[in-house]
């Protein structure tokens, strides 16, 4: 695709013109948008593999092209290989499968692969020289396709996963442009930013493989009784203390089975509000308790949640509470109120959240039918714990709810440049009924 700016481009005349909300100075004085059919923009690209030896893809929506054999675990592509479409960087490629992030499927633009095979159930095509595949791949990513494909939609996906979308229903999409060097225009805005966002990506990605590599270090590992990496004024401090959990325990209990509502007197977190060892307070539910009721239930800062049924892939899921509010929890939580003279809570959390206590904690879990089951009272008589002293505790906790913080904040900033982003697109494309009078 030519990469030259041209102040001509092939417009449809016969619908009216729109106008976006956000506009650089330089276009603000040009003709409005109007609407161009993916079937006068590119060209199909239906080139069969053959004989080249390519990777064979698929097409995943919210990352966009992986190797099968990455996906799937090994190559699907069998005796059908040879007729796999061959696709080129600067190539798009649509993917008819629906997913709850393009319900209508995902159309992706291949770059910085070279050469590929794409399955010959997608439809693939490259555009004209008067359109700027930045720009277009920001529409796909809108979903400016999907809520023009739905009405044509008459039934689910078929057998194999697939909807049924023609060639021809595809190609008569339409995608609102202006001219061409105005379109590069936003294209490299919006590039720059999503630069931005993967460095910053990046950041938070390596700030979570530190953390990861950190407790594997600071706790000690199965069949140890010292951690491989200790603070200097601890180095000399000795083996870890080997005890059962009950030790640390003051008391337990269950959360209420009462019904709740979506407002009320006072806050229950439930096991959707349980994540990485922290407390999501978001999407709560309430009810209403009598003073008493409330005091048998209610949680106080330090306590250890378990979620002590689930399925067994999430079963044994532990978080920290940090008063923020005066809470219960639900029934399928057991609340640990443990003793801080012995065992500090942040520690706590942070080592019954380690990969190594987590396969412990599911071992204890008893499986039934759809869910496994953890017996509070087992639970504390039979997980094994080793803990140093108390203020080398401290010293760890505080170390790890640095760099929790720290990544907490990183990924704040990640968010909030995915949210500029998300409204600058919505700013710098128009509406399609914003028409221009």
């Amino acid at each position: 695709m030519s990469s030259k700016l041209k102040t001509t481009g092939v417009l449809e005349d016969s619908k009216p013109a729109m106008m976006p909300k956000l506009r650089f100075p330089e276009f603000r004085e040009t003709a409005g948008w109007k609407p161009v059919t993916l079937r006068k923009a590119s060209v199909p690209v239906t080139e069969r593999v053959g004989q080249r030896k390519l990777t064979p893809v698929s097409i995943s929506a919210g990352i966009g092209f992986v190797p099968q054999a990455e996906k799937f675990g090994r190559d699907i592509s069998g005796n059908q290989y040879k007729l796999y479409t061959l696709v080129r960087d600067g190539d798009f490629v649509f993917n008819k499968g629906n997913s709850l992030k393009f319900p209508q499927g995902c159309i992706y633009l291949l770059q910085g692969w070279g050469q590929v095979a794409a399955p010959n159930v997608f439809i693939c095509f490259r555009l004209k020289d008067d359109y700027s595949n930045g720009f277009f791949q920001n529409c796909f990513e809108q979903n400016q396709h999907g809520s023009q494909l739905k009405k044509h939609i008459t039934s689910g996906a078929r057998s194999n996963g697939l909807l049924n979308i023609s060639k021809e229903t595809f190609f008569g999409v339409e995608i609102p442009i202006p001219l061409l060097p105005e379109q590069q225009k936003i294209a490299d805005c919006l590039s720059s930013l999503d630069e931005l966002i993967a460095a910053q990506t990046r950041k938070v990605d390596a700030l979570k493989s530190h953390k990861k590599g950190l407790m594997q270090q600071i706790f000690p590992r199965e069949g140890e009784t010292q951690p491989r990496l200790r603070f200097p004024e601890f180095k000399n401090a000795g083996e870890w203390n080997t005890h059962p959990f009950e030790d640390f325990v003051a008391k337990s209990f269950y959360g209420t089975s009462s019904s709740t509502s979506p407002t009320g007197q006072y806050p229950v977190l439930r096991m959707g509000n349980m994540s990485d060892g922290r407390l999501d307070f978001t999407n709560l539910v309430y009810i209403d308790l009598d003073p008493d009721s409330f005091e048998s239930f209610r949680l106080e800062d330090g306590d250890i949640l378990l979620n002590r049924t689930n399925s067994p892939a999430l079963v044994g899921k532990i978080s920290l509470f940090r008063l923020k509010s005066e809470c219960i929890t639900a029934s399928y939580i057991v609340t640990y109120r443990l003793n801080k003279k012995r065992i500090d809570p942040s520690f706590c959390n942070f080592m019954l959240n380690t990969p190594l206590y987590q396969a412990r904690i599911k071992k204890l879990a008893k499986p039934s039918i759809s869910q496994a089951n953890i017996n509070p009272t087992t639970f504390k008589k039979e997980l094994i714990v080793s803990v140093p002293a108390v203020l080398e505790q401290q010293r760890i906790a505080d170390c790890l709810t640095a760099l929790d913080d720290l990544i907490a904040a990183q990924t704040q900033k990640l968010e909030a440049f995915k949210t500029h982003k998300k409204a600058l697109m919505q700013q710098l494309f128009p509406a399609p009924a914003e028409e221009e009078a």
